[in-house]
C-alpha cells in the first residue's frame, strides 16, 4: 500500500500547525490516521505537543535546524519510523520550519521514492506541497524574506490564511502583492484556519520531476533569528507585558512551554497569542521558549527577555 506524503510550508507564524489541527476532526470519524514529521528551529517542540494533544497518530520531531539543510538526512529515518509502527498511518504530513525552501525537500522526497522503488522498501508518493500565507502580514515579510517568496512559488497549492480581518482595500493590496510573484498556482482561502481535506489531499504533485540536484544550496538563514530560553523562574506579569509589547515588525513568533501549577503551551504569532493547558511534565524545566525575530533584532530581545526571570538565553540562529 502506497503511503502519500503532503509537505506543508509557510513563513513563521502563518498558521501551518493550526491548519493541521483543523484537519483532524475531518479525518477521525473516517478512521483515517495522519502522522506528522515536524521540523522546528530551536529546541522547543511546541507544535508537536499541540499535535499530540489533538490525537495525531504519531509525531517525529526534527529539532535544531532547518529540514532543508542539516536535517535532510533524517527525513528517511523519520518516515521509516512512522510507517513501521504498529498503527501505520494513512498519510504522512511533513510540516517544515518557517525558513525551509520547499524544492530542496521535494527533491529529497523524490530521491527516497526512487530509491525505494529500485531497491525495495516502503512505497511512498509525494501527493502535494501546500504553502500557507498569512494575508494580514504578507506585505511585511514578503519584502524582507526571499524564502517566503520561494515558499509561495514552489508549491502546488496556496492557502490564504488570516484574511478575515482585512477590509476590501487591504485584501486588494494583498492580492496585488501576491500577484507580483507571477505564478498561476491554485489558491484557496481558509475558513479561520480550516480547509477541507478534499482540497488539501489528492493533489498529485508534479514538483521536482525531472529536476537535477547539483548539491548546492544557499540558505537564507539571516531572514529569521532564533533565541532559545530555558530556566526555572519567571515572573508571569512580565511575560504578559512582553507578549503585549512585542512589535510584529521585530518579533515574528514566540512559542514555549511553561510548567507551574499547570503546564501551559504558548503560541504567539504577529501580536496574537493563545494559551493551551496540557498534562504537566515534571521532567521539563519551568520555562522553555523559542523566540523568532526579524534580522538584527535578536540582541535587543535577548536583553528584554532577561528581565522576565532567572533564565538561560542563547541565540541558536
Amino acid at each position: 500500500m502506497t503511503t502519500p506524503i503532503t509537505i506543508l510550508t509557510g513563513f513563521v507564524g502563518s498558521g501551518k500547525t493550526t491548519l493541521i489541527l483543523n484537519l483532524l476532526p475531518q479525518l477521525t470519524p473516517k478512521g483515517y490516521k495522519l502522522s506528522l514529521i515536524k521540523n522546528e528551529i530551536g529546541d522547543v517542540a511546541v507544535d508537536s505537543a499541540l499535535a499530540l494533544a489533538s490525537s495525531v497518530a504519531a509525531t517525529k520531531e526534527l529539532l535544531g535546524d532547518c529540514i532543508c539543510c542539516t536535517n535532510v538526512g533524517q527525513i528517511e529515518s523519520a518516515l521509516e519510523a512512522l510507517v513501521n509502527e504498529e498503527n501505520k498511518p494513512d498519510r504522512v504530513v511533513i510540516e517544515t520550519s518557517g525558513s525551509a525552501e520547499p524544492l530542496k525537500l521535494v527533491l529529497e522526497i523524490r530521491r527516497i521514492i526512487a530509491d525505494h522503488k529500485e531497491n525495495g522498501g516502503t512505497d511512498y508518493e509525494l501527493d502535494g506541497v501546500v504553502s500557507v500565507i498569512d494575508a494580514q502580514n504578507w506585505g511585511g515579510y514578503a519584502d524582507k524574506s526571499f524564502t517566503a517568496r520561494l515558499q509561495a512559488k514552489q508549491t502546488d497549492l496556496i492557502v490564504i490564511n488570516k484574511w478575515e480581518g482585512l477590509n476590501e482595500r487591504q485584501m486588494d493590496l494583498f492580492l496585488d502583492k501576491l500577484g507580483d510573484l507571477e505564478v498561476d498556482t491554485p489558491r484557496v482561502k481558509s475558513d479561520k484556519g480550516k480547509v477541507s481535506a478534499d482540497i488539501l489531499f489528492g493533489i498529485d504533485s508534479k514538483l521536482g520531476l525531472g529536476s537535477v540536484e547539483n548539491g548546492e544550496h544557499e540558505h537564507n538563514k539571516g531572514e529569521v533569528e532564533c533565541i532559545s530560553v530555558t530556566g526555572e523562574k519567571m515572573e508571569w506579569d512580565k511575560l504578559e507585558e512582553l507578549l503585549k509589547t512585542a512589535g510584529k515588525d521585530e518579533v515574528y513568533r514566540i512559542k514555549g512551554i511553561i510548567n507551574g501549577d499547570n503546564r501551559w503551551i504558548l503560541n504567539w504569532a504577529f501580536g496574537r497569542w493563545t494559551w493551551q493547558e496540557t498534562e504537566k511534565n515534571d521532567k521539563e524545566p519551568a520555562v522553555r521558549l523559542s523566540v523568532f525575530t526579524a534580522p538584527y533584532e535578536s540582541a535587543k530581545w535577548m536583553k528584554r527577555i532577561a528581565g522576565i526571570g532567572d533564565l538561560q538565553i542563547t541565540r541558536v540562529q
